[in-house]
């Protein structure tokens, strides 16, 4: 099968496209053909091998993962003799550890039905993005109805979701975007949007029940100011500035600055289960929740499109087609 081979750390040539095996399917698995994938922030540190910290994760010579990819859109080509209530030939989508930058994959559990209304592509841009919404929002920020919400960097591939998951949660929602994104965040049901660029949300007048931090552009004094004494702050991103630390040194900054507050800071990284994929799917296919997409590349176009996402002016997802 043809995938993307990350053979060495970088992206002018750490990426080749070629011929590779197959993978096997396993008892408990099933084989998807591949059909799309989308790119995250992950995808792009592990590319380029930062931050150095990270390194005997990622592979302290060389990438320990043959082949990068976290989202998945297809066809299921066969499945485990342990496995029920999918196959052959259905479609479906969801999130593995690697490997979906690819034409075939084998996953176990992280794979469901795709939603009729949605193509291929709008669902590979789903899953990384969108359970990391649904887990900040609900899991760690416990939103509740009624709550003022605000999401800082609204117009990223996890604050567009987190935008409409916030709204489908009965929040009132607050997005701070640059200016050129300020009229698709409000189209994603923002009850008001702060364009960053003319207004400083750390000094404005509102405050917040809670507040996902996907932008990592403040620090928490500043943030601080804008929450209410109960509010919980869930830290999701950061900069990338950082070439041993990444954006694990903002985090550990606002951690560390936050200690004997009243607000509650809450750091955590997503993980992939079948449950909230099924939770996404209800909500997608009664169109509580779309997919944004930025830009569409073809797989033997994925160093352009991590360079791309790397700039971090990516509105919604970026999408691979396999």
């Amino acid at each position: 099968m043809k995938a993307i081979a990350h053979h060495r750390f970088g992206l002018r040539d750490g990426l080749e496209l070629r011929e590779v095996d197959t993978p096997a399917l396993t008892d408990d698995g099933v084989l998807v053909r591949v059909r799309a994938s989308s790119v995250n922030p992950a995808e792009w540190f592990a590319v380029v091998g930062r931050p150095y910290l990270a390194r005997p994760a990622m592979g302290l010579r060389r990438p320990k993962d043959l082949v990068p990819g976290a989202d998945f859109a297809g066809t299921v080509e066969a499945v485990g003799g342990a496995v029920t209530g999918l196959r052959p030939g259905d479609a479906v989508f969801g999130g593995s550890g690697s490997g979906t930058l690819a034409e075939y994959l084998c996953v176990r559990e992280t794979v469901v039905p795709k939603p009729a209304n949605l193509s291929f592509e709008q669902a590979a841009a789903v899953p990384t993005g969108a359970v990391t919404a649904l887990q900040g929002l609900r899991d760690k920020g416990r939103i509740r109805p009624g709550q003022a919400v605000l999401i800082n960097g609204a117009s990223g591939g996890v604050g567009t979701f987190a935008v409409q998951l916030a709204k489908a949660f009965g929040a009132e929602v607050t997005g701070v975007c640059s200016t050129r994104n300020v009229e698709l965040v409000r189209s994603l049901g923002a009850d008001h949007v702060i364009d960053y660029t003319r207004e400083d949300f750390t000094r404005g007048g509102r405050r917040y029940d809670l507040l996902l931090d996907v932008a990592g552009s403040r620090s928490w004094p500043e943030c601080r100011r804008v929450l209410h004494r109960d509010a919980t702050l869930v830290v999701v991103g950061g900069p990338k500035t950082n070439r041993w630390l990444g954006p694990l040194g903002h985090v550990a900054g606002m951690l560390l600055a936050s200690r004997g507050a009243s607000q509650r800071v809450v750091f955590f990284i997503a993980k992939f289960n079948r449950q909230d994929l099924v939770v996404l799917s209800e909500l997608l296919e009664a169109g509580k929740v779309t997919p944004v997409i930025d830009r569409q590349y073809a797989l033997r176009e994925l160093p352009e499109a991590l360079r791309y996402l790397g700039e971090g002016h990516a509105r919604g997802k970026v999408v691979i087609t396999v």
